[in-house]
């Protein structure tokens, strides 16, 4: 069991979503950063859809109150065990008891708690993955105790080695497809928008990311249609809207670009202030 001593700013438990209910209004959830949960998942040698521990901006400290083996991975939060500084995206061999506090955030702004086997939180819809009027719970709180299989077992030392890809955290470019609507933007403004340097505002959270400055919007209107985590919508207003994990299913403005998987993970880590641009594939 894991016992939360600070759940941090927002802290949530995360798998790869909960898919097979949008036609109900259910969002897929999920991890933020995808390739940051998979990587620690994978030094672990766990299954990718294993549940990890999501945290935003602040990470918690947490007890383990038996013994097992983690990784840490995504935003360098400088994670330590016991008050010894460790590293991140290695394998890290946990004793009854200890202690795991992180710090002042250094870069990217989430990070990931993966333990072997996965935390063992309720399935509900075919996902562990919290989100409101869903699960019991929408995030951590202190005291909360998380169950996970305890593992007196150490991961044997492999020659094989995976490669942390950081430019998760670097990047400022996100690379897109042409969305239903692009069609409807003028050659200029589609030239603009690969031009144009976006900022991320202060609106941006688990379901949406707002950008500025304002484009200017002289499309028509749509009627509701479907869309997907890393849909970008451009309202009347003429600021971009994109899409994130925790976003409803349907919208009603016109969607100009899909992002790929790798970028919604660029996006993620990124916070009020950034500065990102678009690649059209």
């Amino acid at each position: 069991m894991l016992k939360v001593l600070h759940p941090g700013f927002y802290s949530t438990i995360q798998d790869s979503g909960r898919f097979g209910y949008r036609s109900f209004g259910v969002p897929i959830s999920g991890v933020m950063d995808a390739h940051s949960s998979r990587y620690a998942n994978t030094l672990l040698r766990n299954h990718e859809n294993d549940a990890v521990l999501e945290m935003t901006m602040q990470g918690g400290k947490f007890q383990f109150l038996e013994p097992t083996q983690i990784v840490i991975s995504g935003s360098d939060m400088q994670p330590r065990l016991n008050s010894i500084p460790i590293n991140n995206n290695t394998i890290i061999n946990i004793a009854k008891n200890d202690i795991l506090e992180f710090g002042k955030l250094k870069s990217g702004i989430r990070v990931y708690l993966a333990i072997k086997g996965g935390f063992k939180t309720e399935i509900v819809l075919g996902s562990r993955s919290q989100y409101k009027c869903i699960t019991k719970g929408f995030r951590l709180h202190k005291n909360d105790v998380i169950a996970y299989d305890s593992n007196n077992s150490i991961i044997k030392v492999s020659y094989s080695s995976v490669k942390y890809d950081d430019s998760i955290l670097k990047s400022e470019k996100l690379e897109v497809f042409e969305g239903p609507e692009f069609k409807f933007l003028s050659e200029k403004q589609k030239k603009e928008l690969m031009e144009i340097k976006f900022t991320i505002t202060n609106k941006n959270n688990r379901m949406a990311y707002q950008l500025e400055p304002l484009f200017l919007n002289e499309m028509p209107s749509i009627l509701t249609s479907p869309i997907l985590p890393g849909t970008v919508q451009l309202t009347p207003s003429g600021q971009l809207i994109v899409l994130m994990r925790d976003c409803q299913t349907t919208g009603g403005y016109p969607r100009i670009f899909q992002l790929t998987e790798q970028s919604i993970n660029i996006l993620c880590q990124k916070t009020i202030k950034h500065n990102i641009s678009f690649r059209l594939l």
